[in-house]
């Protein structure tokens, strides 16, 4: 399972849900730890608690049951549902164990926009081309952006996971960290039973309860989730139609808006201000060109009304200047890197570029304990970054950037092991 991504509800603990949920704990998934993304706090998994037993798990199924049952699910549908669901230990391992290290972003899109990736995409958009124009036409999303998301979040289809939803949901109420999420999550699984939309033996995905070849939720399945082919179920576990039609309708209901490029990569000037280089500043593309941005390829920004700046790697990386279709990617996984994920294996897929600029390679990234000492680091010497959590969101950029002023480098916020290891010096 390729995604991240969730940038997890789930995964996120604390930090704010996205609309749609990550698919996978595997090497795949983004490297960031945004608001959204899909890293969760390495301090979960060092807390001991006491082992579930079946017994325990029995007790409270059967409390559920009461509940779903007074929240007016049929009882033929809980029978069918919950009578052979089983506790499972794998789920709470994976959700309890997430990754200290968190991967650069040019190594997650070294997987994510694979030449094989590309290959296959291609082949797919060949295969149902007619299929993906006609969701082109009812929801104005190009068919290369509905292959490019299905590619990431499931190669294709491939590997969407094969766990019971109905299990890890109910494994994830019981004994997980976002019990009140899983629970809520189970009961609009239930829900999707009970209309009929799929079968509990075909109600697989991943590990936190995401679905289906483009990895859905059962809360976004219930708001999003469209009958493609008109044979009166929504079915994004075999019907490719449905599975199109639905990542459409997401994205158009996230905003997207038709004609219009997700982003373009651009070339920034010796002495651009690093600072407006983030998603929250936004201004129309001429006031970006009035600035010095220029498209790499030589050719006139996109005609945006709201676009932002945004370097991930830093001054030393590739820069892009990104409209509302890339925040309407960031709608369906909110990472940075996801979305330039989508964007570029879709250009690729239609034959047009894909990244030029060169990523720092040499550089170390920083593992989330490093994060939380860096932000230590800054606050002592008054480059005030708030509570240290491990997450290098825009405070944190902001601090950081004030350090490298002051200590003559370009501030472009982007934290480096040398830059931790100055601080610790």
């Amino acid at each position: 399972m390729l995604t991240t991504p969730l940038l997890l509800a789930l995964l996120a603990g604390c930090q704010a849900a996205p609309t749609n949920e990550a698919t996978a704990a595997d090497a795949a998934v983004s490297p960031e730890t945004e608001a959204g993304g899909p890293q969760a706090n390495g301090d979960a998994a060092e807390t001991a608690e006491p082992e579930a037993t079946p017994e325990d798990f029995a007790t409270w199924l059967a409390a559920f049951r009461r509940d779903a049952r007074a929240q007016g699910i049929d009882e033929a549908t809980l029978d069918r549902a919950l009578d052979d669901v089983r506790y499972r230990p794998r789920v709470i391992e994976l959700d309890r164990s997430q990754p200290e290290f968190v991967r650069p972003i040019w190594q997650y899109l070294d997987t994510a926009v694979s030449a094989t990736r590309i290959d296959t995409g291609q082949e797919r958009l060949a295969a149902h081309r007619d299929t993906a124009r006609r969701m082109e036409q009812r929801f104005g999303v190009p068919p290369e952006i509905i292959v490019a998301i299905w590619g990431i979040e499931s190669n294709y289809g491939s590997n969407f996971g094969n766990f019971s939803t109905l299990e890890a949901l109910a494994t994830l109420a019981f004994d997980g960290r976002r019990r009140d999420f899983a629970r809520a999550e189970l009961l609009a699984a239930l829900r999707i039973l009970e209309a009929g939309d799929i079968s509990p033996e075909r109600m697989v995905g991943s590990w936190a309860g995401a679905m289906g070849h483009t990895q859905f939720i059962p809360s976004s399945f219930e708001a999003y989730a469209v009958d493609g082919d008109d044979d009166g179920r929504r079915d994004i576990w075999g019907s490719i139609s449905d599975v199109m039609a639905s990542t459409a309708n997401y994205l158009a209901r996230a905003g997207w808006q038709p004609g219009r490029p997700w982003g373009v990569e651009v070339a920034l000037t010796d002495d651009f201000d690093y600072s407006q280089a983030e998603l929250e500043t936004r201004r129309a593309s001429k006031v970006w060109a009035e600035r010095g941005v220029r498209a790499l390829a030589g050719e006139a920004l996109p005609d945006f009304e709201s676009a932002s700046v945004i370097v991930p790697a830093g001054a030393r990386g590739p820069a892009f200047l990104v409209g509302n279709n890339f925040r309407a990617i960031l709608r369906y996984n909110n990472a940075t890197s996801y979305a330039l994920a989508v964007g570029s294996l879709a250009n690729e897929i239609a034959g047009r570029a894909g990244i030029q600029g060169d990523w720092p390679r040499d550089q170390q990234p920083l593992m989330r304990r490093q994060v939380r000492e860096l932000q230590r680091l800054l606050n002592e010497r008054g480059f005030d970054v708030g509570q240290p959590d491990g997450i290098m969101g825009p405070n944190t950029r902001r601090g950081l950037r004030a350090y490298q002023r002051a200590i003559g480098e370009t501030p472009d916020g982007f934290a480096t092991l040398r830059l931790l290891e100055r601080l610790q010096g």
